[in-house]
């Protein structure tokens, strides 16, 4: 992924609490750690996001929040999230949460796929490519 940010001449920023800090880490001018905590991450995020940023998350709740700040989001699997379909995923996540209260536990997710890795990086490239040359979205 920083591969193709560089590419189209963005900045990449991880953000993960200092619990998922990863072992082996190459490139820390890349990455932001906050406090532990359930929403650490989620609330640096969305204090530093702006308009027309790009976050990749799989946390529908983030996405929601983010999108209210008019940032593009996509999932890691290459899912483009959408003001029109955001309700409606809230909405079974509320519900899966619901029933997650009474005991009853779902597969949990699908195995992450290649399938899933090209559908990113597709996805990834369209909508860096929206936004190629325009100055007013890069970093340079």
């Amino acid at each position: 992924m920083k591969k193709l940010a560089d590419e189209y001449g963005w900045h990449v920023c991880f953000v993960a609490s200092y619990d998922h800090r990863p072992v082996d880490l190459n490139d820390k001018e890349d990455w932001v750690f906050v406090d532990p905590g359930r929403d650490s991450a989620d609330l640096y995020i969305l204090n530093h996001i702006h308009s027309d940023n790009l976050l990749i998350t799989q946390d529908i709740g983030l996405a929601s929040l983010a999108m209210a700040k008019n940032a593009h989001v996509i999932s890691p699997r290459g899912k483009t999230f959408k003001e029109d379909s955001i309700q409606t995923a809230l909405d079974f996540r509320y519900l899966s949460a619901l029933e997650r209260k009474k005991g009853n536990y779902g597969k949990g997710p699908k195995t992450f796929t290649e399938e899933d890795r090209k559908r990113f990086i597709k996805t990834l490239c369209e909508l860096l490519s929206n936004f190629e040359g325009d100055s007013a979205y890069t970093s340079n």
